[in-house]
């Protein structure tokens, strides 16, 4: 797996550090970093804020936007990290579905793990009510997708080194 051109969506529930660690990472790889939150209707960021978990309709639009803007880091050839929940094995199928160059990096971690994390957030529309949702939702990432999984309970600086490395061995082993 070569690093241009790659689309690489930091996945899992709210709270578990997708920003922080995508954010990171794209530092790394001196790409471009995309929070998916921030591309969500405000219908959305409204329905979560009070509390409301999101539908697969509600998502729909987002997922559009999400999927175009993969296809166009894509088309140009430039790598791009994505912090996104792709909670739905459907959701990361679409996601990838134009994307011939992507891994997903999941941060694997229980609620009892991820809530306090979520309680100390500031300034986020989702509310701490919803992680429940978010885990009922949770389709854990199959072996037959294109995951590296990165326990939440580790430092930022040593989840980064871990995708790096996992990226530079998978990259050696494909000739790359």
């Amino acid at each position: 797996m070569r690093k241009e051109g790659m689309i690489i969506i930091v996945m899992g529930v709210s709270g578990s550090g997708k920003t922080t660690v995508g954010s990171a990472l794209a530092t790394e790889l001196g790409c471009v970093f995309q929070d998916a939150d921030a591309l969500h209707p405000s219908e959305n960021v409204l329905a979560m804020a009070e509390g409301r978990p999101l539908t697969d309709a509600m998502r729909e639009p987002w997922l559009q936007v999400l999927e175009d803007l993969l296809f166009d880091h894509m088309s140009r050839d430039e790598t791009l990290v994505l912090a996104c929940s792709a909670l739905k094995r459907a959701y990361r199928a679409r996601l990838f579905e134009r994307v011939d160059n992507g891994l997903f990096v999941y941060i694997a971690g229980t609620r009892e793990q991820i809530l306090p994390r979520l309680m100390q957030r500031q300034g986020h529309f989702f509310p701490s009510s919803l992680l429940d949702s978010q885990f009922k939702d949770l389709q854990e990432p199959a072996e037959d997708e294109p995951v590296f999984r990165v326990p939440v309970t580790l430092p930022v600086d040593q989840a980064v080194a871990e995708i790096l490395s996992h990226l530079s061995c998978d990259a050696q082993t494909r000739g790359a």
